[in-house]
């Protein structure tokens, strides 16, 4: 939930806010006590600001108290140097902050963040100024954007939400998990045959062979039965999977052939190294407004279809952009509240959007969101988005529709580079990997155990 969601489920709550203010005091305490490793004579310093973070600070002071320790309140504004204790528990601004905020906290000692580390934007994770590197961090209901985004994924450390009795129900983005691929998988039918999972990759250059045959591997990974690899005016791309079948298209006009020989495929993967020029920019749109088939838009196909305006199909269609990317189709880039610029692209093409960054964002023209936070660093090589593509393909072949193919596809992506070294990682690497995420989901799945009913 956003900040201003938050704000307004605090103030319809039926519970007064004191009553909040306790449960939330309590949840700090705990936190508190588990990183202590004890309680009695432990020395506790409780930076308090001005509003319901402070107070949220000032009830765990009290409760730490009751239990043995030794506590000092300081006042966040009072510019007051913070002696030396084993625990700082920063509950000085939370997450509806505005302004510059420096914290006092002495190094080595590790710090519990109440709500969002203070100095952090509770939107967007900016930070202004210098917060604390929290070793936790305590938040209330619902995860916050901030908590996930920019310099708040950096500074969080371990997040924990505390439930104080508010109603999120209504919450419009989630974070995915890893159990929710399970959840969203599904197993290949008793009947299955290769059509039944069927992909067609079109990309590629005769200079830019790579991106498509990544693609192609990405789908084989991810469970097709079946991938047709084309570059136009290209005849067969070298390194290409065995597996993959090729099929030769003309340079110019190649979606007419496509158009008219995807009937036996389940879903498209285009633009992969497919570069840019008008031919291409012809082909790519009129094959995006016309298919009737899910259809990953990835790499040049993004470019060729930015001077396209409104929705494209119906059938399901996933963009993936990069902030690059993004910036092409809109005009501008994305900005630091990406949940908001994920939502608008999508909304403006009716189709899903995959914001690729450190925090991946997915969002359906509805306006739900889903947001991936299991990525790291090792994706952030050449090649990477174009094996994602592929994956994400095949999921769409499998039956997900086009939300759930793209959350489960970022983080089978995600998992997948997590098991790959932490140096030189590179995205051919990726494939087995995702094939073994996905594998595990489905072995996990499977392995729950089915209640009978006696009657």
């Amino acid at each position: 939930m956003t900040p201003n969601e938050m704000a307004a489920i605090d103030a319809a709550a039926s519970v007064p806010v004191e009553t909040l203010i306790e449960r939330a005091g309590a949840a700090v305490a705990r936190a508190a006590l588990q990183m202590l490793g004890g309680a009695y004579g432990r020395r506790v310093v409780v930076i308090a600001g001005p509003g319901n973070n402070g107070r949220d600070g000032v009830v765990a002071a009290r409760l730490l108290r009751s239990r043995g320790c030794r506590v000092t309140v300081v006042d966040a504004a009072a510019d007051a140097t913070v002696p030396q204790c084993d625990l700082l528990i920063d509950a000085a601004y939370g997450t509806g902050f505005r302004g510059s905020y420096r914290s006092p906290a002495p190094a080595g000692v590790p710090v519990l963040a109440v709500d969002i580390p203070s100095g952090v934007d509770g939107l967007t994770g900016v930070a202004s100024g210098r917060p604390a590197v929290a070793e936790r961090t305590v938040t209330f209901a619902a995860l916050k954007p901030g908590l996930l985004y920019a310099d708040g994924a950096a500074t969080v450390g371990t997040t924990m939400v505390a439930d104080i009795g508010l109603d999120v129900s209504g919450a419009r983005a989630h974070v995915v998990e890893d159990g929710d691929l399970g959840l969203l998988l599904r197993p290949r039918p008793v009947d299955a045959h290769k059509w039944k999972a069927a992909v067609w990759v079109v990309g590629g250059t005769p200079d830019m062979a790579g991106a498509p045959v990544l693609a192609t591997a990405g789908a084989f990974a991810a469970g097709a039965g079946y991938v047709r690899l084309s570059s136009p005016g290209a005849g067969a791309l070298r390194a290409a999977p065995l597996e993959a079948v090729g099929a030769p298209l003309p340079m110019i006009g190649w979606e007419r052939t496509v158009l008219a020989d995807s009937e036996r495929v389940s879903a498209l993967v285009v633009g992969p190294g497919l570069g840019r020029n008008d031919a291409v920019r012809d082909s790519v749109c009129s094959l995006a407004t016309s298919s009737s088939l899910p259809m990953v838009i990835d790499g040049d196909a993004l470019w060729a279809i930015a001077g396209l305006r409104g929705r494209m199909s119906d059938a399901g269609r996933v963009l993936t952009p990069h902030d690059g990317e993004y910036t092409q189709l809109t005009g501008h880039p994305p900005g630091v509240d990406r949940i908001d610029a994920a939502r608008r692209l999508a909304a403006e093409r009716g189709s899903v959007v995959l914001l690729k960054g450190p925090t991946t964002t997915v969002a359906s023209p509805t306006g739900e969101v889903r947001i991936v936070v299991a990525g790291d660093t090792r994706l952030a090589t050449a090649g990477t988005g174009d094996v994602l593509s592929g994956v994400i393909g095949a999921l769409l072949a499998s039956g997900l529709d086009a939300f759930d193919a793209a959350a489960v596809g970022a983080q089978a992506h995600a998992l997948a580079a997590r098991r790959c070294p932490t140096v030189g990682t590179t995205a051919s690497m990726l494939p087995p990997m995702v094939s073994a995420v996905l594998s595990d989901a489905l072995a996990a799945k499977a392995a729950r155990p089915r209640r009978v009913e006696w009657q």
